[in-house]
């Protein structure tokens, strides 16, 4: 990931992305640096229109998660601890009919 991220940088900056560049990045963070993944990086993206890529990207994330499914997804944490908080009403009540019969 981080090779992607080196050229995603070098585009956010309106750089050419160059082997040199992303290598140089690599190596200010600390990354172990392979020089033909750079390469094969370099050769993939020479074609593709990166600001075109990522509008495509946040399109397709967009409706997912504006849809229904998602919205429920985050409603079921809520739920959950609502459940467990009724859970020792409920036994709070077995309780209560045990010690008056």
């Amino acid at each position: 990931m981080e090779y992607v991220y080196a050229a995603l940088i070098l585009h956010e900056l309106g750089e050419n992305i160059t082997q040199t560049k992303v290598k140089g990045i690599l190596e200010a963070a600390g990354a172990k640096i392979d020089e033909s993944r750079i390469k094969a990086l370099v050769a993939a993206l020479k074609d593709v229109n990166i600001e075109e890529a990522l509008k495509a990207t946040v399109m397709a994330a967009a409706p997912a998660a504006a849809s229904p499914g998602a919205a429920s997804d985050k409603a079921a944490p809520a739920e959950a601890k609502e459940e467990k908080e009724e859970e020792p009403e409920e036994d709070a009540d077995l309780g209560l009919s045990a010690l008056f019969g």
